[in-house]
Parts: structure tokens; C-alpha cells; sequence
């Protein structure tokens, strides 16, 4: 079983990876004349191509990725608000302890 520990990590790096995959495929397909480029416009244009090919493909290649991903952020999430509860709880029981002490002396 995978470690979830870095799993933002490798999906970010992951996806990353197909992007620049599917842009390799796009300036190649380009610099052989299968796919017509001109310019700074031809680049921008393979580089948009790139993003919209490696989109579905991530989307379905790293689902699980993505979804270890998701457990982690919130497992994160719900920690920090526990953590935050607490807080809140402790500073709540500290301002009552302090209006008993200031009504016990009035």
C-alpha cells in the first residue's frame, strides 16, 4: 500500500508530468508540419492543446491519486478544527473563570 503522506505532492507532480507529456507530443506533432504552427501564437496554441488533451487524461488516469489527495486535506481540515475547538473551548472556559472571580469579589 502507498504512502499518503505526500500525496498532494505526487499528484501535483504527476499531473505536471502528463502536461509536459502531452506538450512533448503537441511541439513534435508541430515541428513535423502534422499540426500547423506560426509563430508565438502556434506556441500558445500548443501549449492550450496540451492543457486540454492531458485535462481528461489526468482526470482519468489519477483518480485514485486524486482521491488520496482529497483524504488528506481532510484529515488536515478536521484536525485543524479540532485543534481550533479546543481552543475556543479553553479560551471560553478561562473569560468564565475570570467574570466568576470578578462577581466572588464584588
Amino acid at each position: 500500500m502507498s504512502s499518503k503522506s505526500h500525496a498532494t505532492l505526487r499528484y501535483t507532480s504527476l499531473r505536471a508530468s502528463i502536461f509536459l507529456a502531452c506538450l512533448l507530443v503537441a511541439t513534435l506533432l508541430g515541428h513535423f508540419g502534422i499540426i500547423p504552427v506560426v509563430g508565438a501564437t502556434g506556441a500558445i496554441f500548443l501549449v492550450l492543446l496540451a492543457g486540454l488533451v492531458s485535462a481528461p487524461i489526468s482526470y482519468v488516469v489519477l483518480s485514485r491519486q486524486r482521491d488520496e489527495m482529497s483524504e488528506q486535506i481532510v484529515g488536515k481540515v478536521s484536525g485543524l478544527r479540532s485543534r481550533t475547538a479546543q481552543r475556543i473551548a479553553a479560551q471560553n472556559a478561562e473569560e468564565d473563570a475570570a467574570d466568576e472571580a470578578a462577581r466572588a469579589q464584588s
